[in-house]
């Protein structure tokens, strides 16, 4: 018999389309503008440079093997353009697929987690799709998406069913390859606990020892065969730098001393808040968890060994991303509902009080409506000075009055106050895609400068960059031979030297543009924080030799247009 504090009007509207509707919103916010500078157009490069080189085993990056990732992403990515042909449309589907697919698999965990409270299993997708973070990096074409897909995935298969209380070992192992091959050995992190601690949390582990270790074992062996079973060829296939890299550099370098991303050990903490907007900012989710005790459930001792050990793990490696614990996000939401649920049984006057309720929420809704409406007005003077907030001053108007009503559905009253949250955070998080799209986009569209790469390519001339070398143009210009990176003005002499014709990629901060670029360079745009200008081999080494170079035959292409703010400055120097 279910508590009485679960009516059948809960249950009707836990019924309500949450996946239809996260579905519809991640559609039409990953496809309202391009993919995104750095993170989606790396992950497209290389898999457009193992599609035209037909490289089908080793990921290569602008020439060389590229020892950063493992290549299940790119061999799903071959797939579809196997089917459909090269394009940009179906890795973003595919994405969003993956964001689909974690949705459904964390509702059936938690249904198998907390079979007497079915409560916990609908709440569980509304809050995962309302977690702003995930589901902005969502919208990125990477690796963690589809590695959350396998965590969980595997998580489901370590969970007792009404028909069965052993795991489908078998199905662990598969999924921990699969892990394997997506993103590497950190797969293990991400799975080991709940597998390792198993008598903790259940019984079935308790009375058969043997078999869960034994098994859960033979499973992670299995799953390093899947591994190993691309690795040895890859191995032969990439040559010994790329071994020596992929081996040691890209895994031990993480771990003890970061090449890249090195954070302090507390860093995931104070980040914590933010990963879990907007339910960080809803003090009943704090209470419902604080106010746990023991005995613990079977499904919150699970998740404790899942998820703590996880936090530890990656808290003690160096190199630290927000988005490496992405994986560990449906189990995080699932320990709030889970927390709400007792919450509502033990203490049913906090889990109604309107203290507790969403008004934190609201206030920020409102005081971020009320900043969007107001900053036309302030715009350009101090704190509100960068050229950020004068692009997007442009627009603000218009979404300020969105937050204001999501403002005001936060403070209603009532049952239904979590799927409000749910679809408020939602709504809000699309809402900012959209007014970063329409304001601020122009930094990170590359149309344009991808097209001139392309032109260069298509007519034989060397292409090379000064600086950024993350393969921003590979795929959108469809380049076959590597962007030559150029580091000092020696490089840039000899490389005009050579191809007089190229095409060079220059990036200057926003007080170094000069007047010169306006005038001779081939393009002009901002790009991220800086400028992208890009120049004719042999004008770029006459500047840079202090000569004049030839008037252009064609004025500089200036973006978005000639008449741009930021250009005034410059022209007046």
């Amino acid at each position: 018999m279910q508590p009485k504090h679960y009516s059948r009007s809960e249950h009707l509207r836990a019924l309500w389309p949450w996946l239809p509707l996260w579905t519809a919103l991640a559609l039409l916010a990953i496809f309202a503008h391009g993919p995104m500078p750095m993170y989606s157009t790396r992950t497209l490069a290389v898999a457009w440079e193992m599609w035209s080189g037909h490289h089908w085993i080793v990921p290569y990056f602008n020439g060389a093997p590229y020892s950063h990732k493992v290549p299940l992403l790119f061999w799903l990515i071959h797939a579809g353009w196997f089917v459909f042909g090269v394009n940009d449309i179906w890795p973003r589907v595919l994405e969003v697929g993956f964001g689909a697919a974690q949705l459904v698999l964390a509702a059936t965990i938690a249904r198998r987690l907390f079979p007497d409270r079915p409560w916990v299993a609908k709440a569980t997708p509304w809050m995962l799709a309302a977690l702003a973070y995930a589901f902005l990096f969502s919208l990125q074409i990477m690796y963690e998406v589809l590695l959350g897909v396998c965590v969980l995935s595997a998580m489901l298969t370590l969970t007792p069913s009404a028909r069965r209380v052993a795991p489908r070992w078998w199905l662990f192992g598969f999924w921990i390859g699969a892990g394997l091959l997506t993103k590497g050995p950190v797969m293990l992190l991400h799975v080991a606990f709940p597998w390792l601690l198993g008598p903790l949390w259940s019984d079935y582990a308790r009375r058969e020892k043997a078999r869960w270790y034994g098994f859960g074992l033979l499973a992670v062996l299995g799953g390093l065969l899947m591994l190993g079973a691309w690795l040895w060829p890859a191995l032969e296939l990439g040559g010994h730098a790329y071994a020596e890299k992929l081996l040691f550099k890209q895994t031990g370098g993480r771990v003890v001393d970061s090449f890249a991303h090195a954070r302090p050990m507390w860093w995931y903490l104070q980040w914590l808040p933010v990963l879990l907007f907007p339910f960080a900012a809803w003090p009943r989710a704090w209470v419902a968890v604080a106010s746990l005790r023991r005995p613990l459930l079977p499904g919150i001792r699970f998740l404790l060994c899942w998820l703590l050990p996880v936090l530890l793990g990656f808290s003690l490696i160096s190199g630290k991303q927000l988005y490496y614990p992405l994986p560990e996000f449906g189990g995080a939401v699932m320990l709030i509902a889970a927390a709400l649920a007792l919450l509502r049984e033990r203490h049913p006057r906090l889990a109604a009080t309107p203290w507790l309720g969403g008004w934190a929420m609201a206030l920020g809704g409102f005081a971020f409506g009320i900043l969007l409406l107001a900053l036309p007005s302030l715009a350009g003077r101090p704190p509100f000075a960068s050229h950020w907030m004068v692009d997007l001053a442009v627009y603000s108007r218009y979404f300020g009055v969105i937050y204001l009503l999501l403002g005001l559905l936060l403070l209603l009253r009532g049952r239904g106050e979590l799927r409000r949250i749910a679809i408020g955070g939602m709504i809000g998080t699309f809402v900012a895609n959209a007014l970063f799209t329409v304001a601020l986009w122009t930094p990170y569209d590359l149309r344009q400068a991808s097209a001139l790469f392309a032109q260069a390519s298509a007519e034989g001339h060397a292409t090379a960059s000064v600086g950024y070398p993350e393969g921003q143009f590979t795929f959108r210009a469809r380049l076959r031979t590597p962007v030559q990176q150029l580091e000092s003005r020696k490089d840039i002499l000899d490389f005009a030297a050579q191809h007089p014709d190229g095409l060079v990629a220059t990036y200057r901060q926003n007080a170094d543009l000069m007047p010169t670029d306006l005038r001779y360079a081939l393009l002009v745009q901002p790009f991220r924080g800086d400028w992208l200008v890009l120049w004719k081999a042999s004008t770029l080494a006459a500047i840079r030799s202090g000569e004049t170079p030839p008037e252009p035959a064609q004025p500089t292409r200036l973006l978005p247009s000639p008449d741009y703010w930021r250009y005034r400055s410059v022209r007046a120097h």
